[in-house]
């Protein structure tokens, strides 16, 4: 294997499907390459996020009014390079793309020529997959490149 490619959100599950791409590219000698994708700016607009890995950047208030496109990558990738510090390994490299999750995911793992892509799986059930759709779902199904799929279901 030469390249993982993880994909991040802010859910605060970021840190459990962070560590667990880092540690098969350790074990792999592989690259790590962690993505984030700007979808939707009001995804970015809810206070109600968890800290993930200690980085708290996008609950900020400031990060509210924020329409500036270039505003939300600026802290994307502030938000990556601080998952590449909490991961202790300057050899990561980070990327910070935006449109459609899945598609955004499977272009750059074609681009990048990715071994493996590694994704958590929220779980999500009836209403809430219908209007958030499964990312995981779409990428397993229009992709040829491995998948390590971490589901990250909170325990009732």
């Amino acid at each position: 294997m030469k390249k993982i490619l993880i994909a991040l959100d802010y859910d605060p599950s970021a840190e459990q499907i962070a560590k667990a791409g880092h540690e098969l590219a350790k074990a792999t000698q592989a690259q790590t390459v962690l993505i984030h994708i700007i979808a939707d700016a009001l995804y970015y607009s809810s206070l109600d996020y968890s800290p993930v890995m200690g980085y708290t950047g996008f609950s900020s208030p400031d990060m509210v009014p924020l329409v500036d496109i270039q505003a939300l990558k600026d802290a994307s990738l502030d938000f990556l390079e601080q998952t590449k510090r909490h991961l202790n390994d300057d050899s990561i490299q980070v990327i910070v793309g935006d449109g459609d999750c899945a598609d955004a995911i499977l272009e750059t793992a074609n681009e990048i020529g990715a071994d493996v892509i590694v994704l958590g799986s929220h779980s999500r059930r009836g209403l809430d997959k219908i209007l958030m759709g499964s990312i995981s779902e779409k990428v397993l199904n229009h992709t040829s490149i491995p998948l390590l799929m971490i589901p990250t279901k909170r325990a009732k």
